[in-house]
């Protein structure tokens, strides 16, 4: 069955009370990353399809109920709330954005119910909430593997960063920052910006008045990520630029074209890096007609161990459903290998990729232990 992904209605399917299994999930339909969102609810419909046809979760079909959150922080909330108002959704897969995820806490954490995540602020599985478990690796990883390959395998010293200065961005760049000091590198220049910013002039000519020999990034929307890298090399920067995995996202790449062109990233999904990535990137691009990236596998994994987690609870309580999430071992997903501690974290490395005209092409994994 082919899925229409760009229309909302599609995973809104009426269905007698009782007679499903319901996860909540909260992506942007409208806004800035209106497309990230399509991509998003492509990746959890294509696990939907699956269990479903396997038998479903304990033997009943899977419907998945959405809500936009409009690309912002107060849409998340509202869009959060709307779906913890259905008694019978039994679990919510919610947003890639971690100033959204700071903004859903209070509410996931009043609801009490399992949710999965793509946000990589560290921070957000230090809150003491026990509902949350991210399904893409933490930035304490992305940081440490950034400063691994830029200085180690580069050879780089002269260090810029550029960050958003929302939550993600800061924590992202703080966590680089300590991994690069702990190699003996202080940047030469970190310059924050505000979110969808349309000028990043002031931000460029800062790096090149600097002197770096690398660039490194923690952009939150791929639409500044876009713009900054035009303008980057429109003003004559063309230093090395290993960026976090916005850098290699379908979207950015789009709006970049050739300014991203040689640059590297940190990706938690490659579709090289293992068997279950590559099967995943034949369905999707199958479906989609363009190259997966972390906005669909990360939220395809989050469907299946959501599945995994309810059936190995053997009923849909909230607490026996967090326990079986908790002891999930070396689970196989699009992103990696799950092995879940006990602040939520599932994933505990990143790939290194490259850009070569436009295709993301796998370099290599570095893990660290959980």
């Amino acid at each position: 069955m082919m899925l229409g992904v760009a229309a909302p209605a599609v995973l809104r399917s009426a269905h007698a009370q009782g007679a499903t299994i319901k996860i909540g999930q909260v992506v942007p339909i409208t806004g800035p990353a209106a497309e990230a969102g399509k991509y998003a609810m492509a990746g959890a419909k294509i696990a939907l399809e699956t269990i479903n046809k396997n038998g479903g979760i304990l033997g009943k079909q899977v419907e998945i109920i959405t809500e936009d959150d409009q690309t912002t922080n107060p849409g998340a909330v509202l869009a959060f709330s709307k779906l913890a108002t259905n008694a019978e959704i039994v679990g919510f897969i919610a947003s890639i954005r971690s100033t959204q995820m700071h903004a859903m806490a209070p509410d996931i954490l009043k609801t009490a119910k399992p949710t999965m995540f793509g946000g990589t602020d560290p921070t957000l599985t230090k809150l003491d909430n026990p509902w949350l478990f991210r399904c893409r690796p933490n930035d304490t990883y992305s940081g440490k593997v950034i400063a691994e390959f830029g200085v180690k395998e580069l050879g780089l010293k002269k260090w810029g960063i550029v960050h958003s200065t929302d939550a993600f961005g800061t924590n992202g760049m703080k966590a680089l920052d300590e991994s690069l000091k702990a190699l003996g590198i202080t940047p030469v220049v970190i310059q924050g910006y505000a979110n969808q910013s349309q000028d990043f002039t002031p931000v460029v000519l800062a790096l090149k008045q600097a002197g770096i020999d690398i660039l490194s990034s923690y952009f939150t929307f791929e639409g500044d990520l876009g713009i900054f890298a035009r303008q980057l090399r429109q003003l004559g920067v063309n230093a090395p630029w290993v960026g976090s995995p916005s850098i290699v996202n379908t979207s950015a790449i789009k709006l970049a074209g050739p300014a991203l062109n040689d640059t590297y990233g940190v990706a938690d999904y490659a579709e090289d890096s293992s068997p279950e990535a590559k099967a995943f990137a034949t369905t999707y691009r199958a479906l989609m007609k363009v190259a997966p990236d972390n906005q669909s596998s990360w939220t395809f994994d989050a469907m299946n161990l959501l599945a995994t987690a309810i059936n190995k609870a053997g009923k849909t309580d909230p607490a026996a459903i967090r326990e079986a999430m908790l002891s999930i071992k070396g689970y196989k997903g699009a992103e990696g290998e799950y092995n879940f501690d006990k602040n939520g974290d599932g994933l505990h490395g990143y790939n290194v990729v490259k850009n070569v005209k436009g295709s993301i092409e796998f370099a290599k994994h570095i893990e660290f232990p959980s």
